[in-house]
């Protein structure tokens, strides 16, 4: 008997700021796709350099604009301009692999998915920090999450959310760029609708720029501070029994402790 199943169609949006270094391979790269993109939304955050431009290269992309500065806004204004069933997102200076948009489709034939994530790797990492270290420094950190929000959290540069599961949550996620990650609130919004899975089979590759300050104290404690306060920000959310002693102690110098890099 032939598969009547619906075909799933795919929205994939990217937050852009001037990425003009960067832009060109991620949007290469998803020209390769083994299975296209239905849409590609570049949303555009007040770019000032040649962003939009190299956009406007390619036919399939759609440019839409976010006036209102920061990552969530950007992501809100993609996602809610999204008009197909799963809405797929990455960020500018990431290149995916032929088959990434294939594997996150496959996933969403579950009925129960209701959100899907990834790995990444990073292509520029300063000679001081060694593939090794940089991976397992992501790894702790995504275990972390998992045990302590009791389900997969979601990565940023590799993910994917089902439309109508973004349409049910979209006016309770938080919007406060300087307390809160995006994709962990993200997570944390949507799990009670469904199952997060996340594919360690399904790598991107990212630029290791945000990261490569690590000598700034202030960029030192920014990043694991928004951890610790997207966790706290969130009192009702359920957590294992070592996710429980774990969260009465956390604290920006605790999780800097576990993604130290030695």
């Amino acid at each position: 008997m032939p598969n009547t199943s619906p075909k799933l169609k795919v929205s994939v949006v990217i937050p852009v700021f001037n990425e003009e270094q960067y832009l060109t391979n991620c949007l290469d790269s998803l020209m390769e796709q083994s299975e296209k993109a239905d849409e590609i939304l570049i949303v555009d955050n007040n770019s000032s350099d040649k962003s939009v431009k190299i956009a406007q290269m390619y036919p399939s992309v759609t440019i839409i604009r976010e006036k209102k500065q920061g990552i969530t806004p950007t992501r809100n204004r993609g996602f809610n301009a999204a008009q197909y069933d799963i809405i797929v997102r990455t960020d500018a200076d990431t290149i995916v692999p032929k088959d990434w948009l294939k594997k996150i489709k496959k996933h969403f034939k579950i009925k129960n998915v209701v959100a899907v994530s990834g790995p990444t790797s990073f292509y520029d990492l300063p000679s001081t920090v060694t593939k090794k270290a940089a991976m397992n420094v992501h790894k702790t950190y995504l275990k972390l999450m998992n045990q302590i929000l009791k389900h997969y959290s979601i990565f940023g540069p590799n993910m994917a959310i089902r439309r109508d599961a973004w349409i049910k949550i979209r006016n309770e996620v938080c919007n406060d760029d300087v307390k809160i990650h995006e994709d962990i609130d993200l997570a944390i919004h949507v799990a009670h609708l469904g199952k997060i899975i996340f594919d360690r089979h399904n790598e991107v590759s990212s630029s290791f720029r945000r990261f490569k300050n690590l000598d700034s104290i202030d960029s030192y404690f920014d990043y694991p501070y928004r951890v610790v306060t997207s966790i706290q920000k969130h009192k009702s959310f359920s957590v294992r029994k070592n996710g429980k002693r774990l969260m009465k102690k956390i604290s920006p110098k605790v999780f800097i402790k576990h993604l130290q890099i030695n």
